[in-house]
């Protein structure tokens, strides 16, 4: 079930709506993974505890 979350892309230098899925880290914690609309970059924004 993909979501759209705000993130910062590193290859455009700009935030950026992405869809992603949300994933537990290997440390614990949350955060949605996805790709940047435009360049096609792996994108991650780690979420707030739930």
């Amino acid at each position: 079930m993909a979501e759209t979350y705000e993130g910062y892309c590193v290859k455009c230098k700009e935030k950026r709506q992405f869809e992603g899925e949300v994933k537990v880290s290997d440390s614990g914690r949350r955060m949605a993974q996805g790709t940047c609309p435009v360049c096609g970059t792996k994108m991650n924004r780690i979420l707030g505890k739930a």
